[in-house]
């Protein structure tokens, strides 16, 4: 199980605004900023910002409570002018209930916001 991730970005304002907007309707908020900026919910810190070259290729998702939470989340990141990847949509490709939508960072990696529910 994986406790947590960190990122490395040469766009750490640009990074701790998408990650602001994008996580907080999943209940996600910035609990550490120092020199590295730390993102968590209910006693968690889940993702990482530190400076550095950010790598590429890289594809990560964020669990949420409902579709609904992924549309907001989305939504959110769209209201913001966050780069929208793909918008929420089912994929029954991975399972009847997978429920995604995709964004891009600012050092474009892409970030999934994720419901595994059924509605």
């Amino acid at each position: 199980m994986i406790d947590h991730l960190e990122l490395q970005t040469r766009k750490m304002q640009e990074s701790v605004r998408f990650y602001a907007d994008v996580l907080g309707p999943l209940g996600y908020s910035l609990k550490v900023d120092g020199a590295s900026k730390g993102f968590g919910s209910d006693g968690s810190l889940d993702l990482f910002l530190v400076d550095g070259a950010p790598s590429a290729h890289v594809h990560f998702a964020f669990a949420a409570s409902s579709r609904q939470t992924v549309d907001e989340a989305w939504e959110a990141a769209r209201a913001a002018d966050h780069k929208t990847d793909r918008p929420p949509a089912l994929a029954p490709n991975v399972h009847p209930n997978y429920y995604a939508g995709y964004l891009r960072d600012p050092d474009g990696r892409l970030v999934e916001l994720v419901c595994q529910l059924p509605e």
